[in-house]
């Protein structure tokens, strides 16, 4: 049955912690991040006490804590969202403005709202209302986000612990023994020990008919990435149920560029090799299943393709279905702005409702040296830059999720904390290096935030928890997307306004979203040239093929928008001036990298 056709991404560590929660019963999709299991065993206790549920804290001491405390605080969530769902089926009449409220908020072209509407104006039988409503009410599925880099090693004592300890591997196990039916979103990258541990857990395996109790989503950067990690998948005998195409640049939290791929032309791959995908991952998957003594099913998997990244007006939602077949598109950095789906604390949702492009950008305040899409002026950095300013930078690193360095040490340690950026400026010292030189490599180890903790804490300040450990900071990543949104607003507002209903952008300068990603990548690449030119460490055939992927980008839309017929006929002339300028600023770009490239080369001749 076709319901929502948008869902609400991981955002964050606790921004979506308990979403499913406030979403689910109106048969909205959303994603718990895994990776703060300390977070998650103090909102378990935070709703078992204000529900008067029995809870019994699982501490560090217990053996597998991490795990035991996600599959603890899962089991909660769905117990809650589906006690929440029942309720409201079963006593459709006493609460039927909920019920009222579920099918309203479907897209208006949906046939079971007419169908709805159709019976509230016929006198049923209370019981044959209460049956209808009962057959044709579905709950948003309750997925969860692990990060597959965040897989750090873990100890007893000295003693290093087996591999299914570390936190991606007992985050999945967690999962993996919840009652939840849906699905693990997997982003970040690939991680084969991680895939194959996948394995270990029957509800990953198809029945006969082809239903997955728990099903894998693969959040990927291109269909090439799709194919090989759909078949590294399939030779183990799983199923990747769901490729999520996200936006490399233009999306919140960590932003993992392409080589100057844009989301339009990834996306026309994927629609003119979407079932070439399909049919060679389904061979390899059956064949696997054979070899390993599995059910075979009898009846085809269904393959969904969905997509999300700076998505934000109702003509870009129903185009990115009706040009590439998606079949759901992620709305996130707008649900910050709505205090009944996400926990955004008040001071971060002022911010954020009057932020401008200005105060949104790439950082390189992320622990794992990826670009950060970051909110200027968030109480995180704050908190930060004051301790810097005391001469005591870094912080305590209470929770450790983020860690990956071994520069100076053994174990990793984290790149935010005072332990790692002591080293580094007591390094830094003995280098003797300019003022300015020193100034600058001092101000990039500083910078460091974090985030494992400044991510989650929102949700504490939200819920008027107890931020003693984690202190007030809050971190925050939305997409540039944000800046064109400054209305906070009710969850049947954001619904209406992607179902263009009604209109909450009051802008008029929104730039279209393939425009905007085409823009942020012509800015990154300018900034690796200008790295590359400082570091005097020129390589010019991966530059000009950046170059070269985003001029055929232009390329495409060009095309594309020109043959877009009854779409974008209001903003289409200045769609196409902005790729007009952007393809003279990236010809400059490619004449600037090409002088580069010869002077060097005329450099090496001299030098032998």
């Amino acid at each position: 049955m076709k319901k929502h056709t948008f869902h609400i991404p991981v955002m964050g560590i606790g921004f979506t912690i308990d979403t499913p929660l406030k979403v689910s019963h109106l048969g909205i999709d959303s994603v718990i991040s895994l990776v703060d299991d300390i977070l998650m065993e103090k909102l378990r206790k935070m709703y078992s006490e204000k529900l008067e549920l029995p809870f019994q804290e699982i501490s560090n001491k217990v053996e597998d804590f991490r795990a035991k405390r996600i599959t603890s605080y899962l089991n909660l969530i769905n117990d809650l969202a589906e006690k929440k769902f029942n309720e409201i089926k079963t006593a459709a009449v006493e609460k039927s403005h909920e019920v009222k409220d579920y099918f309203n908020m479907l897209p208006d072209s949906v046939e079971l709202k007419h169908e709805f509407n159709s019976l509230m104006s016929k006198h049923l039988h209370i019981d044959e209302f209460r049956s209808w409503v009962n057959e044709n009410m579905k709950m948003g599925n309750i997925d969860v986000n692990i990060m597959t880099k965040i897989d750090k090693d873990n100890y007893k004592g000295f003693d290093k612990l087996p591999i299914e300890y570390n936190d991606a591997h007992a985050a999945l196990r967690g999962f993996a023994s919840s009652k939840l039916k849906s699905s693990v979103v997997l982003s970040a990258g690939m991680n084969p020990r991680l895939y194959s541990y996948i394995q270990s857990f029957d509800d990953f395996f198809p029945d006969q008919d082809g239903n997955i109790k728990k099903k894998i989503i693969l959040k990927v950067s291109d269909y090439r990435s799709a194919m090989i990690q759909g078949k590294f998948f399939a030779k183990k005998g799983l199923w990747v149920s769901e490729y999520r195409i996200e936006s490399g640049l233009n999306c919140g939290g960590h932003a993992f560029a392409t080589d100057g791929y844009l989301l339009g032309p990834i996306l026309q791959e994927f629609k003119s090799n979407r079932e070439t995908l399909k049919d060679e991952v389904f061979g390899i998957f059956c064949e696997s299943l054979v070899k390993l003594n599995k059910t075979v099913p009898t009846k085809a998997i269904p393959l969904r393709i969905t997509a999300q990244g700076g998505v934000g007006s109702s003509e870009e939602h129903e185009f990115l279905q009706d040009q590439y077949g998606i079949d759901s598109v992620g709305w996130g950095s707008p649900f910050l702005l709505v205090p009944e789906v996400t926990n955004v604390d008040e001071y971060t949702i002022r911010e954020l409702a009057d932020a401008k492009e200005e105060d949104l950008h790439l950082s390189d305040i992320s622990p794992l040296g990826v670009p950060f899409n970051n909110l200027r002026g968030n109480t995180k950095d704050i908190e930060k830059y004051a301790l810097v300013n005391k001469g005591k930078p870094g912080s305590m690193c209470p929770k450790k999720y983020l860690m990956s360095n071994t520069e100076f040490t053994d174990r990793v340690i984290c790149t935010a904390s005072y332990r790692y950026q002591n080293k580094k400026i007591k390094q830094l010292k003995n280098l003797q290096l300019s003022a300015d030189d020193y100034t600058e490599k001092y101000d990039k180890i500083v910078e460091k935030s974090c985030i494992c903790v400044g991510l989650g804490t929102a949700a504490l300040l939200k819920n008027k928890m107890e931020t003693k450990v984690e202190g007030n900071g809050v971190s925050v990543c939305p997409g540039p997307n944000i800046a064109y949104f400054s209305t906070i607003t009710s969850l049947k507002t954001m619904v209406d306004h992607i179902y263009g209903r009604i209109n909450l952008i009051k802008r008029v300068d929104r730039p279209n979203m393939f425009v905007k990603e085409l823009g942020m990548y012509i800015d990154y690449l300018k900034g690796k040239i200008d790295e590359a030119y400082e570091q005097n460490n020129i390589n010019d055939k991966y530059l000009i093929k950046f170059a070269n992927n985003l001029k055929s980008g232009i390329s495409y839309y060009h095309d594309m928008f020109e043959g877009a017929k009854d779409r974008f006929e209001s903003t289409k002339s200045n769609i196409i001036q902005d790729l007009n300028q952007y393809s003279e600023d990236l010809h400059r770009l490619i004449l600037q990298i090409e002088s580069q490239s010869n002077m060097n080369a005329i450099a090496v001749k001299l030098t032998k």
